[in-house]
């Protein structure tokens, strides 16, 4: 689940504490990626699909990873490995938001029928995300076991939906938010917790 982007002004006042920077998160998804390969017995059939937007970029380093690990060139095409998987018109807030996006959902050539999928995503919360892209490669094929990833647990589960691979257990307050940045879609690479801003006592200023 790709937290909302942040509005500036929300911000004002609010206390964010960093958990994760770039070397843990580089820690965290070759660990995943080692856990991977080891649950499947190898990279054969296997194949990767992030959820839209962050999830993208982090089921493509888990990818590279994983050739690493099995010993593949460094140019290797990596197509067949990773793809994404659109959850759009999945979703159950559809209604109150008809006016968001569909994105690209990029399957390999050779499909899904028969192989392991591992859904990748950025955070897990709610669990309602994870149910929207289980309904949306339903469509599409008939894997023969689905896994997740994800970079960070939140907690706060609304439906009983489980994690296989998690970076970061993370606990959190609803209150709070967890906001995830990656190189390639913010510039950088960080995990923060933001706080909303304590409302101010009487007879204080604002």
């Amino acid at each position: 689940m790709t937290e909302r982007p942040l509005n500036p002004a929300s911000l004002e006042g609010a206390d964010s504490s960093r958990v994760l920077g770039p070397p843990e998160i580089r820690r965290a998804l070759t660990r995943i990626a080692h856990e991977i390969l080891e649950s499947g017995h190898g990279a054969e059939d296997l194949v990767l699909l992030g959820i839209p937007h962050r999830g993208v970029p982090l089921a493509r380093r888990l990818a590279e990873l994983i050739a690493r690990a099995e010993g593949l060139p460094e140019d290797a095409d990596l197509s067949e490995l990773y793809g994404a998987l659109d959850i759009t018109m999945y979703r159950d807030d559809l209604r109150s938001n008809p006016t968001r996006a569909p994105r690209p959902t990029r399957i390999p050539r050779s499909g899904i029928d028969g192989r392991t999928v591992v859904l990748v995503d950025d955070v897990l919360y709610s669990g309602r995300t994870v149910r929207a892209a289980l309904d949306a490669l339903g469509a599409i094929g008939r894997p023969a076991a689905v896994r997740l990833a994800v970079l960070v647990d939140r907690g706060h589960r609304e439906l009983p939906i489980r994690a296989d691979h998690v970076g970061k257990n993370l606990p959190t307050s609803r209150s709070e938010r967890v906001q995830v940045q990656l190189a390639e879609t913010d510039g950088q690479d960080a995990v923060d917790i933001v706080r909303p801003a304590a409302p101010a006592r009487e007879g204080e200023q604002a």
